[in-house]
């Protein structure tokens, strides 16, 4: 039987893109599908453009594999594409002696994934770089960094289409139904509403993973895992940036907590926390500027009065509630759903813009493995 696409990538943020990209190199293909009217409208867009460097993620799950694996292979894309990025390394603090043990953790969890660089920072040390920093001890890691994620998503796009593939927005993917000899029937909506064929089938809609999952036919419900959306909110500063590296302190339940960077632009930018919410509700509350000042005075005792402006929110898809362990990365494939061509992609969240080109690695590989 022949199909009109090799495969069809439902989402195009970075994560999909980047899938979308792994499978035309391997000569198939592609059409991605969007709902938004531009690529990256979604958790792509709303995050901090940070480059992780892998550190704090369990040694041998999914997040530390291709976290330490999409960040080598990230650097190496933007240089070769002239993205703009900037490795300006990360210091992740202890404001006291109390936070030392957790840093301590965070520096053995990172050897044991691979992370180069790492070094062991007095106080003083740490200070020497950052001069305005409150640091009892840091650990620095040389190879975190920022980069320009739109233009890194452009391209992905530009890569996919070169190759002959195609990249549609303002297309939300209605529902698909396997065809008895392998492949799928696939119904988009929208304005240039149509049907097409695929014989593969990639699901990485970020926010709506779950929902979408539940659109094609056959597909367990048992399989689908409970999202909550995590929503973090950032402020930025009004003055000068007062560091050139990213400041971490140690993370929080469920996430890696309020962080410092420099974008890109220069200024400085602080977040995000972490609230469970019901609805993609992307409002910042002018009032948690004390809450989020409180917390940064802990790391930079310097930060004026009245100096912080809300800035934006973004919503993580995350597979853990309020409390509760923090899992993997999941990629569920005919293993665990049951149906031949189908790959189903949940609860990618941070790292997952930084390992976005080893997850589409891996993703093609199962794909094409077994097709």
């Amino acid at each position: 039987m022949s199909f009109d696409f090799d495969a069809t990538v439902v989402g195009a943020g970075a994560v999909g893109l980047a899938c979308g990209r792994a499978l035309s190199k391997r000569g198939l293909t592609v059409l991605v599908l969007e709902k938004e009217a531009h690529i990256g409208q979604g958790v792509s867009s709303r995050n901090s453009e940070v480059i992780h460097g892998g550190l704090y993620y369990p040694t041998g799950s999914l997040k530390a594999r291709f976290c330490v694996e999409g960040r080598r292979a990230l650097y190496d894309f933007l240089a070769s594409r002239k993205i703009e990025h900037w490795k300006c390394g990360k210091l992740v603090v202890a404001t006291q002696e109390s936070e030392v043990e957790r840093i301590e953790a965070i520096f053995e969890q990172a050897t044991a994934n691979g992370v180069e660089g790492l070094a062991h920072l007095t106080g003083a040390q740490a200070r020497a770089l950052e001069p305005e920093l409150n640091a009892h001890a840091a650990i620095l890691s040389p190879e975190s960094g920022l980069f320009d994620s739109h233009g890194y998503m452009l391209a992905l796009q530009g890569e996919i289409e070169d190759a002959g593939g195609s990249v549609v927005v303002s297309a939300p993917f209605e529902g698909a139904e396997p065809l008895a000899g392998g492949g799928f029937t696939i119904r988009v909506g929208g304005e240039g509403a149509m049907q097409v064929t695929s014989r593969l089938l990639l699901t990485a809609p970020g926010l709506s993973a779950q929902a979408v999952a539940a659109l094609i036919e056959g597909y367990p419900p048992g399989d689908i895992p409970a999202g909550h959306f995590g929503k973090g909110i950032y402020f930025r500063l009004t003055g000068k940036a007062p560091f050139d590296r990213l400041i971490y302190p140690p993370p929080i339940p469920g996430a890696l907590g309020t962080h410092y960077r420099k974008d890109l632009g220069g200024q400085a930018v602080f977040g995000p926390d972490l609230a469970y919410v019901d609805t993609e509700d992307y409002s910042v509350d002018p009032a948690k500027a004390e809450e989020f000042a409180t917390y940064i005075r802990r790391f930079w005792p310097g930060l004026p009065d009245g100096a912080l402006t809300p800035d934006y929110a973004g919503i993580r898809p995350k597979l853990h509630g309020p409390g509760e362990p923090q899992p993997d990365f999941q990629l569920h494939g005919r293993e665990h759903h049951g149906i031949d061509g189908l790959m189903a992609l949940f609860g990618i969240e941070s790292p997952g813009l930084t390992s976005s080109l080893a997850i589409g690695e891996a993703v093609a590989d199962a794909l094409t493995e077994a097709a």
